[in-house]
């Protein structure tokens, strides 16, 4: 154990101050790259998520680049299945919600029926939302392409005006095609890179800095790709069951839940749309509202069980990676420094800078203490 007693010479402090000045220094430099260096961070993370498809399918012919070439495509052709089959139900459900708010705001039975039931400060500013320009103009619309891109524009202001205002649509195919071909390379020289970066390290620093990476490579297989499924398939089963009790913008809502679920416990948060959706769908049809949200929550209930008795066993095992606090707070600090980049890097670098804490806290102890990692008999789920 080191002396609790540690004299904080002055070139003791010299060097921590230049440490603390280059680490700001690597951050302000990555804040200004992040628009060239998004694209690269993007497809790099792509490539990790396929590389276990690749190296299946390398297994079966034995060349990487076909491999490579095969999974994209199965992945294109899969997003443009789910596409065909999913898009036109989303416009129609969001038509059929435009119709419904229109309804909501206009001096209507639904609308009085709402006002009965809400206390009338809270009914007083849903119908302002409702009857807002942005909200109306948003379910009116009848192309994909355009509610995607009003999606973007809420979700991701300053990137979306970067892409639409300096580029327009040229520029973002361009982009979307550096992302391509960043994704293409990367995953042929992906298994290259795993197999041979020992030998760029020299002799003295690589026991070392082979361990450590190491150590960060796991953590990262076990939070990223496992919780990345789970949310996937999540997200998925929510939108099924909301779709089968004929809850308005079910797709989209069980898919948004999914995607909050990549931080566990946070799809929760989709409670309150869900039971305001239940509520308005049950006033709308003439229906018992307390049946409807019985359904809405019994979807819950029954994805949360299927997640924690199922998912979570068979694909996450025994680890359950990294705490929701600590996700939280990584993206919110990450996104504050580098903005959209920071929150493609926020979990890979948490997860490094926890792995590297791990280390100097186990040398300086001499016992092996553990961060990242949790029993899940613990009571923790994905």
């Amino acid at each position: 154990m080191k002396s609790k007693n540690t004299v904080y010479t002055f070139d003791r402090v010299i060097h921590l101050g230049i440490t603390l000045a280059v680490l700001w220094g690597i951050v302000w430099l990555l804040g200004y790259l992040s628009d060239v260096l998004v694209p690269f961070a993007v497809a790099l993370l792509l490539a990790y998520l396929i590389n276990p498809l690749v190296n299946l399918i390398q297994k079966k012919i034995r060349n990487r680049v076909s491999a490579v070439l095969i999974s994209l495509f199965l992945i294109v052709l899969l997003f443009v299945l789910a596409g065909w089959l999913i898009i036109p139900m989303i416009l129609t459900e969001i038509s059929n919600m435009g119709s419904t708010l229109t309804e909501l705001v206009s001096n209507s039975d639904l609308s009085a029926k709402v006002g009965t039931l809400l206390p009338a400060d809270l009914w007083a500013a849903v119908r302002d939302w409702a009857g807002s320009q942005g909200v109306q103009d948003f379910f009116r619309t009848e192309n994909f392409w355009q509610v995607v891109e009003k999606m973007l524009v809420k979700i991701l202001p300053g990137t979306w005006n970067v892409i639409s205002g300096a580029a327009s649509i040229m520029m973002s195919l361009i982009g979307l095609t550096v992302i391509g071909m960043y994704l293409v390379f990367l995953s042929l020289d992906f298994q290259k890179v795993q197999n041979r970066w020992q030998d760029l390290i020299p002799a003295q620093y690589q026991d070392r800095i082979v361990s450590f990476v190491e150590e960060f490579s796991t953590a990262m297989n076990r939070y990223f790709r496992a919780q990345a499924a789970v949310a996937s398939i999540v997200g998925i089963l929510f939108a099924i069951g909301f779709t089968i009790i004929g809850l308005p913008l079910g797709i989209l809502l069980g898919l948004f839940i999914g995607l909050l679920n990549m931080v566990p416990y946070l799809q929760i948060i989709g409670l309150i749309p869900a039971i305001f959706l239940a509520a308005l769908h049950a006033l709308e049809g003439g229906s018992n509202i307390w049946v409807m949200l019985a359904l809405t929550g019994g979807v819950f209930i029954v994805v949360q069980a299927i997640q924690d008795m199922l998912l979570v066993p068979r694909i996450m095992g025994k680890i359950t990676g990294l705490s929701p606090a600590i996700i939280l707070l990584s993206l919110s600090v990450w996104g504050k420094l580098l903005g959209f980049f920071g929150l493609i890097i926020a979990l890979p670098m948490t997860c490094l800078v926890l792995a590297y804490y791990e280390r100097y806290l186990s040398k300086a102890s001499g016992h092996s203490v553990h961060l990242m990692e949790a029993d899940s008999n613990s009571g923790d789920s994905a």
